[in-house]
């Protein structure tokens, strides 16, 4: 892990707020079965600079706490650690400039159906500790995962074009 300065701090900081009052003000549709969490939008920052994983996985363990406790904190922050470093590392071969300047590629559409397929974790926390049938949940969150992405992508591609998120 490469050493932070103090503007990255900050910067991951703003992240994580964002992600926690995001996740918050949207309430109970960023929870349980059927998901919609628009706050993993975030997720995108990562493929312009990797520091970004941490503030998205220290935004959803702080998130996940809020909500279902220290079991969602684990399960849902290494998910979220584990598969937003595995996308970048898969899709980041079909980042191209194009993406550095605001426009989405395929790599964000992948990273998309990748990580919403993730949701097989937060399924499997939920049909154990909830009873709740697991291969409904799964397609439930990961469409609502999918819905969330997709709409990042627009976002976060809308919010590259005015400022440079590489830095």
């Amino acid at each position: 892990m490469k050493n932070f300065k103090v503007i990255d701090m900050v910067q991951i900081a703003i992240v994580i707020a964002l992600y926690v009052i995001i996740t918050v003000v949207l309430g109970p549709l960023g929870s349980g079965a059927i998901q919609f969490r628009l706050s993993e939008l975030f997720n995108f920052l990562a493929f312009y600079n990797k520091k970004y994983i941490w503030a998205v996985t220290i935004g959803c363990m702080i998130s996940n706490y809020m909500v279902f406790g220290i079991v969602d904190v684990i399960v849902g922050g290494l998910s979220t650690l584990v598969f937003v470093s595995l996308g970048v590392y898969l899709f980041k071969k079909y980042m191209t400039k194009d993406v550095l300047k605001g426009l989405t590629n395929k790599a964000f559409i992948y990273f998309a159906i990748f990580f919403s397929l993730s949701m097989v974790t937060i399924a499997a926390e939920l049909a154990i500790m909830f009873q709740v049938p697991f291969f409904l949940t799964w397609l439930t969150s990961s469409l609502g995962e999918l819905l969330s992405l997709l709409i990042g992508a627009v976002i976060i591609s809308q919010v590259s074009k005015r400022m440079d998120l590489t830095k």
